[in-house]
Formats: C-alpha cells, structure tokens, sequence
C-alpha cells in the first residue's frame, strides 16, 4: 500500500478525532474504536448510563465526517414504518406514493434504541446487514455511506425492551463510555460555560464522498494469515468458554480483522498487528456471547470472558511476509 495513502488517512483520521474532541471530553478510547468501525463499514452501540455525552458523541462524528444526520428518538409506541417509511396516498394523482423515513441518511442515530418495540428493533436488521429496507414487497437501496450509531440504557429495565442477540451481531463494536475523570467533568463545565450556549461547534473534516475513499483504501490495509488465525482462535475460543451457552459466530472474527484494519490504518500502519486484535477484542466480541442462565443470574460479565480467552490464546510471535513490518525493522508482537 502507497506511504502516502496511509498518511493521508492517519492524518484525516488525527483531524476528525481532533474535531470531535472539541465538543466531547474524555471519550478518546470510544471515539477512535468507534471511528475505525465506522472507517471499516459499521455500526456502533453506545451503552451506558445517561448524561455520558452518548448522542453528543454520534452527533459529532456525523458532523465532522460530513454525514446526513437523522436522529430518531426511540418510543414505545415507534411503528416500524417509522424507522424505513411507508407508502402514503397523494390525492393529486390517485397514487400511493413511497415516503423514505429517518433511516435513508448518512448516518442515523437510534437514540434508547432498547426503549421500543422488537418489532421496530427488528426493522433496522436488514437496512444494517444489506443496506436496503423492504416495505410492501418493494425494495429500496439506502444512500451510501450509511450507518447507525445507537444508544442503549444498560441501567433501567422498566418499559424496555432488550436487544435480540441477532441485532445486537449487526453492531460490528459495542462500547461503553464510562464516567469522566474529575479533571474531565470540570473542562465539561468550563468549556460549557465559556461557550455561553449548549451547542458545541465541530469543525466538519470530509465529506461522504471522502469517507467513502477512506474506506476503500482501508480495504487494501495488508492482513498476515497468522493474524487473521489469531482472530479465529480467539472467536473459537469463546464458544468453548466457561459460562458461554452460544459463542461468537464468523461474523465475530471478521469484524475483529475489518475493525483491527482501520486502528492500523489510522496509526498509520500499513498491516494489522496482534496488538490491533487485543485493543478492539472485548467492544467486538462481548457483546455476541450467550451467556449460560448460571452465569447470567449470578452477574457475569460477558467482557470479563473475553478478557480472560485474549490472556490464553497464544499470540503469533511474528508477522511473516509483511514489508511494511520488514521496511521499519520492528516485529509486529
């Protein structure tokens, strides 16, 4: 892959995190997952409680990466015509007429996605797996780029209703953003304050067009069969795990490589390192194990599972055949 792609990526990768850092504090762990799943053609689940910057967070990223925003805040009595459209009837020609919902945009926000109904959960499934929605039998391609970012209150369980494993596999990383360091609670203010209006401003870095070009040169990141074996292990690994009725599919691992592939390219790297495949393994993995019913009523966490399958799986030593591992004269451990 050309040096100076890679730059070109690292660089606009930098600018858009720099972006985003002006109105959201202490989320730069999240935010560069959540960019290089986005970068590798994702989705992304934010859940945590509330009052954590979550939709400020997917706002922002819309904004600098120059994305159609929609914003679709999630009720109990949301219908799935609300989410894909619906046909209506346009009493000037006596026709019914497709009217496109909040789901054909750059990128949609699905705001307490766990506040509606499964039926209109499931509304979203094929429009993030195929990128088209399919409503009286007629299908209807989404614009490219899309993709969703959601939101999910872990917390409340009264009047919600919780994702189905098989969208929760659509998110290709789920992450957590936790809460901010007494340093970053206090910037929070400040800034809030000097700003004298709630609105942060984020400087909008690319347009669709460019993320689309980012994404196809992601592509061409280099993958060492070791690596994506790595991958493979650790998915195994999940399904013979202690506590685990039902582990992480192949979706699991080729979201570890797709996702490793972007942290490499916006480190400016050229191949995808073990290391790549430790940093996004728990917000890829976590979320697509099944826990036993013993594991889950005695609290379980899911992550700490993954954490454990990382530390036993046996890490390739080197990266063979890799030139841009050769070229800088460092093994990739």
């Amino acid at each position: 892959m050309d040096t100076d792609e890679i730059t070109r990526i690292e660089d606009i990768g930098r600018r858009v995190l720099d972006s985003i850092r002006g109105a959201v504090v202490g989320m730069d762990g999240p935010l560069t997952v959540a960019l290089a799943a986005i970068l590798a053609g994702g989705h992304v689940l934010f859940e945590d409680v509330p009052g954590l910057g979550k939709t400020l967070a997917a706002r922002s990223i819309a904004t600098a990466l120059g994305l159609d925003f929609r914003r679709l805040q999630c009720t109990p009595d949301m219908l799935p015509g609300d989410v894909t459209g619906s046909y209506v009837y346009a009493p000037a020609t006596g026709e019914f007429r497709f009217r496109p919902g909040p789901i054909f945009t750059g990128l949609l926000l699905a705001d307490e996605i766990n506040r509606t109904t499964p039926k209109t959960q499931s509304a979203m499934l094929e429009a993030m797996a195929e990128r088209q929605v399919t409503v009286e039998g007629d299908r209807f391609p989404l614009p490219a780029p899309f993709h969703v970012i959601a939101t999910s209150n872990p917390i409340e369980y009264e009047g919600t209703y919780a994702l189905p494993e098989a969208q929760l596999d659509r998110f290709m990383v789920r992450l957590s953003v936790g809460y901010p360091s007494a340093e970053g609670e206090t910037r929070i203010i400040l800034d809030r304050v000097q700003r004298q209006t709630p609105d942060a401003p984020v400087e909008t870095v690319i347009d669709a067009e460019g993320l689309l070009a980012l994404q196809a040169a992601v592509e061409r990141i280099h993958v060492d069969p070791d690596v994506a074996r790595y991958c493979v292990d650790l998915v195994r690994a999940t399904r013979a795990a202690t506590n685990v009725a039902v582990g992480a599919s192949p979706r699991g691992s080729q979201a570890l490589v797709l996702v490793g592939r972007a942290l490499a390219a916006l480190d400016g790297r050229s191949y995808v390192r073990p290391d790549d495949i430790k940093r996004i393994a728990e917000p890829v993995l976590a979320h697509r194990l099944t826990l036993t019913p013993q594991a889950w009523a005695q609290g379980v966490d899911p992550a700490s599972i993954v954490a454990a399958v990382v530390a036993q799986t046996p890490v390739p030593p080197t990266i063979a055949g890799t030139p841009s591992a050769a070229s800088a004269g460092t093994p990739a451990r």
